[in-house]
């Protein structure tokens, strides 16, 4: 089965929404309505909608962090992660946890980074030498 995988959620603001996810992030811009806004991320499709951003709280414990759950994110290789983080940082942006190796010299040794958008909804940015390696133990 080939899928692509689909997540909405609510932003308060679509122009602001707009810079972030298009400007910050470089993400692609697909249809739109005046309630709505979707965007290609990383391959697949994430919708914007107008409303109240869900809940978060900083109760997910991976190695050494707590991290804010619920979240949602990528996983790049690590060229492309990279890039995305010197992105970020020239942007300015407030990182949750700042980019950095996680894992070292472990299976599933990986770079991340949280961080929240303008809404506070969290999301974490994996990179990966390999992707072969995503589900390594």
């Amino acid at each position: 089965m080939k899928s692509l995988f689909h997540f909405a959620f609510n932003v308060t603001d679509l122009d602001q929404a707009r810079r972030f996810y298009g400007d910050v992030l470089g993400c692609q811009e697909g249809r739109s309505t005046d309630t709505w806004v979707d965007y290609d991320f990383g391959g697949h499709q994430i919708s914007m909608h107008l409303g109240t951003p869900f809940a978060t709280a900083a109760t997910g414990h991976v190695g050494a962090h707590v991290v804010p759950m619920p979240h949602f994110g990528l996983v790049l290789q690590s060229a492309d992660w990279q890039a995305l983080a010197a992105r970020l940082k020239k942007a300015h942006t407030a990182f949750v946890i700042e980019p950095q190796l996680r894992f070292p010299g472990q299976p599933g040794e990986q770079w991340t980074m949280f961080f929240l958008d303008p809404f506070g909804n969290p999301i974490e940015v994996k990179g990966f030498d390999s992707l072969d390696t995503v589900y390594a133990s």
